[in-house]
C-alpha cells in the first residue's frame, strides 16, 4: 500500500510540474505548439531509451529492442501523440481554467466509464468523495474559465480522452519503463508527418524560442518521460476509477507548486479547493 501511495504521489507531482512547464512555455514564450510537442516527445523518447538500455544491460547482455517491442504498443504511441499535440494546440486558444476543466472532465469520463464497464464499482462514500473532489476542482478552475472556441474545446476533450486511453493501457503493462519508452518512440515517429504538415502549411509556423525549448526539454525528459514511467508502475496496482480520481489532484498540486516556485498568490479559493479535492480523493482511496 505504501509503495502504491508513493508511486502515485510522485506521478501526480510530475504531472503538476508538467502542467507548469507547459503553461510557462506555451503561454509565456514564443515557441509554437508543434515545436513544443516534437521536442517534448523526442527528448522523452531519447531519455527513456538511454534509461532502458542502461537497466537492460545491467540485467543481461541483450539490447532492449526486443523488450520495447514486447511491452510497447502502437495504440499507446498513438494515444500519447494525440494527447500531446491536441493539448498543445488547444491550450493556446483558451484560458488555463477552461482547458483544465475540459481535459480532466474528459479523462474522468473515459476512465471511469471503462472501469464501470469492467465491473469496478464505487461504494457510497467513494461516490461522495469523487463528487467532492470534482467540486473542489470546479471551485479552483471555474473563476478563470471562459467559453472556449468550439474547435479548441473539442480538441482539448480529445486530448483528455487520449490521455484516458493511454492511462488505461498502462494497467496491462508488465514493464513500466520499457512500455513507456516504446510508447514514446512510437509517438516520436508520429511527429515526422506532423513536421510535413506544418511545413506544407508554412515553414514559418515553426518558432523556436530558447526559453520555450528549455521548458519543452524539461517537460519531455523529466516531467513526461520519467513521470509517465512512474505512472505506468502505479497503474497495475490500482483500479481505473481510482486512477481517474487521483488525477484530480494535479491542478491543486500545480497551484501549490506555482505558489512555492513562481511566487503566485495562495488565495482562500485555492485553499478551499485543495481541501475539498484532496479530502474527496481520500474518501475514494481509503479502505
Amino acid at each position: 500500500m505504501l509503495k502504491t501511495f508513493v508511486l502515485v504521489a510522485i506521478a501526480m507531482i510530475a504531472f503538476a510540474a508538467n502542467s507548469l512547464l507547459c503553461r510557462m512555455a506555451l503561454a509565456n514564450t514564443d515557441i509554437d505548439p508543434a515545436s513544443f510537442t516534437i521536442l517534448r516527445l523526442a527528448s522523452g523518447a531519447i531519455a527513456l531509451l538511454l534509461l532502458s538500455s542502461y537497466f537492460q544491460r545491467r540485467k543481461s547482455e541483450s539490447a532492449p529492442s526486443q523488450g520495447l517491442k514486447t511491452n510497447a504498443s502502437v495504440l499507446g504511441g498513438i494515444s500519447l501523440f494525440v494527447y500531446a499535440i491536441c493539448f498543445s494546440y488547444a491550450y493556446i486558444s483558451m484560458s488555463t481554467g477552461t482547458g483544465a476543466l475540459l481535459l480532466f472532465g474528459a479523462v474522468q469520463l473515459t476512465m471511469i466509464s471503462v472501469g464501470l464497464f469492467n465491473g469496478e464499482r464505487f461504494k457510497k462514500w467513494q461516490w461522495l468523495g469523487f463528487v467532492l473532489a470534482f467540486f473542489g476542482l470546479v471551485i479552483l478552475l471555474l473563476p478563470s474559465a471562459a467559453a472556449p472556441p468550439l474547435l479548441a474545446g473539442a480538441v482539448m476533450v480529445l486530448a483528455g480522452m487520449a490521455w484516458g486511453v493511454y492511462s488505461l493501457l498502462g494497467k496491462k503493462s508488465s514493464s513500466a519503463l520499457l512500455s513507456t519508452s516504446g510508447n514514446f518512440v512510437y509517438a516520436a515517429f508520429f511527429c515526422v508527418p506532423l513536421v510535413g504538415v506544418v511545413c506544407f502549411v508554412g515553414a514559418d509556423n515553426f518558432v523556436l524560442d530558447s526559453e520555450g525549448v528549455y521548458y519543452a526539454l524539461a517537460s519531455g525528459v523529466f516531467a513526461s518521460g520519467c513521470g509517465y514511467a512512474i505512472w505506468y508502475s502505479a497503474l497495475p496496482l490500482i483500479k481505473s476509477t481510482t486512477a481517474a480520481t487521483v488525477q484530480l489532484s494535479v491542478p491543486v498540486i500545480a497551484s501549490l507548486m506555482g505558489w512555492i516556485a513562481l511566487g503566485e498568490p495562495l488565495t482562500m479559493q485555492i485553499l478551499v479547493a485543495s481541501i475539498a479535492t484532496l479530502g474527496g480523493i481520500y474518501l475514494v482511496i481509503k479502505k
